[in-house]
């Protein structure tokens, strides 16, 4: 058996909203010995690998991504090999992995360059593919790209062009080969092509109470606005830009986790929400290109329309990482995603509309507080001392120590930040309010009224608000140096 060899490539993307249910991961974690729960895992991946494939395992090695997930290392008659084991994220849905095979059986079926899949595992949930050796790429995370950003080599490059004409076959597919895939119907009206993936993740925003006044505008916005010549629906990568290359070749397709049928354009969106995480490149040539393998010229304003339905869906997913319950999430990436994706939704609104937007802020001097300066602080020194094991690399643990580092900023800054919410939101609707609830209330209540003329003074209000979120995640104003800071690269001029 000759098994390709692969990185895995779990970019922070977002689970299917089909499902609202959290993985089993997700419950009870102060109940498990992890090093017992690790342990248990890798077991469950030797005796499958041994009884599926025939192999020994010698290595196994857990990624650092969102969700569990390893390379797999075996011998075989003599020889070496490797495969990639995809586990489940640990606030995804109850099928939401199984969905993600499902699909990547079916684009395989039809000639899509994905890895093959060996098939499904259940302990630990899993499923089984290809391990395909690559050029290193970016994680496509947040907290990565500050401290080492992503650059773009001649070679990626060519790769990327490359990589839509891949594109553009996927979007072939006819939507009748996943009609046994729940949730992959064919759709009808524009709005339902708009806004299936959008209105899918708001439902979980709002049972999962991870709603805010910046994300129902957003909702709101989406649905006054839908693009009405757009009535054409096609398989949809959800995720896409993200693949595996060597050289200026592109060698498999990866992360169809949130595949839907719905507007080819949202897909090209997709690239304008990845940048800067994952350097994209010269997006509009991008565009471009698909354009000329198609033969259709891109719409770009309705990429632009879908750039915010993307990043809305993307920020409510962001904050849903953030359950403090599930094992092994990343609340870090969660609040740095969260404050960049919402602003850039609202740049994206003013690139479409042809708002101005106000980048001159300044954070006032820190206020300290006594007991939270104490407090942070003991904890990033005993966090610092925390034992590294195999279930609890290094990486997680400076993960865990850049959450008391936000809150520290979070105490310096927040009387300001709410003060300069206030101030805005009584400026822009005329009342006086004794706190900052009270205030988002009123703002709410405003958001509800769908009044388009006000569309501007609140796409204001809210870029100014989650860029001096970035601002005390940061401790600093705004720095283009900082991709936390970065603006949305425009496309319509």
């Amino acid at each position: 058996m000759a098994l390709k060899l692969v990185a895995g490539c779990d970019n922070g993307s977002l689970g299917n909203p089909e499902n609202t249910a959290m993985s089993e991961q997700a419950e009870h974690p102060d109940e498990v010995d992890h090093d017992a729960f690790e342990a248990k895992q890798h077991q469950g991946i030797r005796d499958w690998v041994s009884k599926q494939l025939g192999g020994e395992v010698h290595a196994i090695e857990r990624l650092e991504r969102w969700r569990p997930q390893w390379k797999v290392s075996f011998t075989k008659d003599g020889e070496s090999a490797a495969v990639f084991v995809r586990g489940n994220r640990p606030i995804a849905g109850e099928n939401d992995l199984r969905f993600e095979m499902e699909v990547m059986e079916v684009l395989e079926a039809n000639g899509i360059l994905v890895p093959h899949i060996y098939g499904w595992m259940d302990s630990p949930k899993a499923f089984v593919m290809d391990w395909v050796d690559t050029d290193e790429r970016a994680p496509g995370m947040l907290h990565t790209a500050i401290d080492n950003p992503t650059s773009m080599d001649d070679e990626r490059w060519a790769a990327m062009l490359s990589y839509m004409d891949h594109l553009a076959k996927v979007h072939e597919v006819p939507v009748g080969e996943f009609a046994e895939i729940r949730g992959l119907r064919q759709l009808g009206s524009a709005e339902e092509i708009a806004l299936r993936q959008s209105e899918r993740m708001y439902r979980i925003g709002v049972a999962t109470n991870n709603m805010d006044s910046a994300l129902e505008f957003l909702q709101a916005w989406l649905r006054r606005n839908v693009p009405q010549h757009r009535t054409a629906a096609s398989f949809i990568a959800g995720d896409a830009g993200q693949f595996m290359s060597q050289g200026s070749e592109v060698i498999a397709l990866m992360d169809f986790e949130i595949a839907a049928i719905g507007d080819t354009h949202w897909d090209l969106a997709c690239f304008r929400g990845r940048h800067p995480y994952e350097n994209m490149g010269d997006i509009p040539a991008l565009y471009r290109r698909y354009g000329e393998t198609t033969g259709t010229p891109v719409d770009l304003p309705v990429v632009a329309y879908h750039t915010v339905n993307f990043l809305q869906l993307s920020a409510i997913a962001a904050l849903t990482f953030m359950n403090p319950q599930a094992r092994g999430a990343n609340w870090i990436e969660g609040m740095l995603e969260y404050a960049s994706i919402s602003r850039r939704a609202f740049e994206a609104i003013a690139e479409l509309q042809g708002f101005a937007l106000d980048y001159d802020l300044h954070l006032p001097e820190p206020a300290a507080k006594r007991f939270e300066e104490s407090g942070f602080e003991k904890m990033l020194v005993d966090i610092a001392q925390l034992p590294i094991t195999s279930a609890f690399q290094g990486w997680e643990r400076d993960l865990l120590a850049s959450i008391p580092k936000f809150l520290r900023n979070h105490a310096r800054y927040r009387d300001w930040l709410e003060a300069e919410t206030v101030t805005d939101i009584a400026q822009l609707t005329g009342g006086s309010f004794l706190d900052i609830d009270a205030a988002d209330e009123a703002l709410m209540e405003r958001i509800a009224k769908g009044d388009p003329e006000e569309d501007e003074a609140l796409v204001r209000l809210f870029h100014r608000r989650t860029l001096r979120l970035s601002m005390i995640i940061a401790g600093t104003n705004p720095d283009e140096k900082n991709p936390l800071f970065h603006k949305l690269d425009p496309i319509l001029e």
